[in-house]
């Protein structure tokens, strides 16, 4: 046995290139039938080719659109594939509208105390009787989390109904919810006009140019009229009359008389 294992060693040694010509044959073989694999689970699974690979921030960033567009639409993600669109009722466009009033980067789900007062201001809840700015600012304060400055809209509602059972005390809390609520109902803020000036004597006396004295009277003629450069820079006059002569031009007249009519 040990004469037959030699005799095939000194034939493998002294045939190199069978050996190597054999594992070649082998990987190539290893190699097609890999291929033929591949080309049967390709034709058993044709959609995974034709659908392309995405990206993960393109996934993310589609995932971000639906989440804004849902908020914006006031639907709600019930599963997968499926929308409940939520109802906006004109009590809380209302109070987004209010909500989102001088802050760009509000969102519209909360409101913070200023835009809470100017609602009940523009909508008619404050009447100076019965409800007043103070009144309103305890309301804020009490139905508002501790530790937070803004109100949502359910705790909004709640501060609609302590105003509302002060404000109708003859009537009944739903009645008096449902009167307050028709008062915010459809309502925007109201943007208020251009300050006017205020006429008041202190004023009108330090704009008066006919009391004014020294250089700055100078400044302006007789209708209150600036004079522009002239009223700021001293001219130097080059005539040669001295200041406060009052025949000046006279000589000029005598001199340049016309000479019809006289004899020669």
């Amino acid at each position: 046995m040990g004469t037959v294992e030699s005799k095939k060693r000194k034939q493998k040694l002294s045939n190199p290139g069978t050996s190597q010509e054999t594992n070649s044959r082998s990987t190539m073989a290893d190699q097609k039938d890999n291929v033929d694999d591949f080309k049967v689970q390709t034709a058993k699974h044709s959609n995974i080719s034709s659908v392309p690979i995405r990206q993960h921030s393109d996934q993310s960033r589609d995932r971000l659109s639906k989440r804004l567009s849902t908020e914006s639409n006031g639907t709600s993600e019930g599963g997968v594939g499926s929308s409940t669109p939520v109802e906006v009722t004109a009590l809380e466009e209302s109070f987004r509208r209010f909500a989102i009033h001088g802050d760009t980067r509000a969102t519209g789900k909360e409101m913070h105390g200023k835009n809470w007062s100017k609602l009940c201001k523009d909508c008619g809840v404050i009447d100076g009787k019965n409800i007043t700015l103070t009144d309103v600012d305890i309301v804020f304060s009490k139905v508002k989390k501790k530790t937070c400055r803004n109100i949502t809209f359910d705790e909004f509602k709640v501060a609609l109904g302590e105003l509302a059972r002060k404000k109708y005390r003859e009537k009944s809390g739903e009645e008096a919810e449902a009167e307050v609520a028709k008062l915010i109902e459809g309502k925007t803020p109201v943007i208020a006009g251009v300050t006017r000036a205020v006429a008041s004597p202190t004023v009108s006396r330090l704009t008066d140019t006919t009391k004014f004295t020294g250089s700055h009277k100078e400044r302006f003629d007789e209708t209150g009229r600036g004079k522009g450069k002239a009223g700021r820079v001293d001219v130097v006059d080059t005539s040669g009359y001295v200041a406060g002569y009052k025949h000046r031009g006279t000589y000029e007249k005598k001199v340049n008389k016309p000479t019809e009519g006289r004899p020669m």
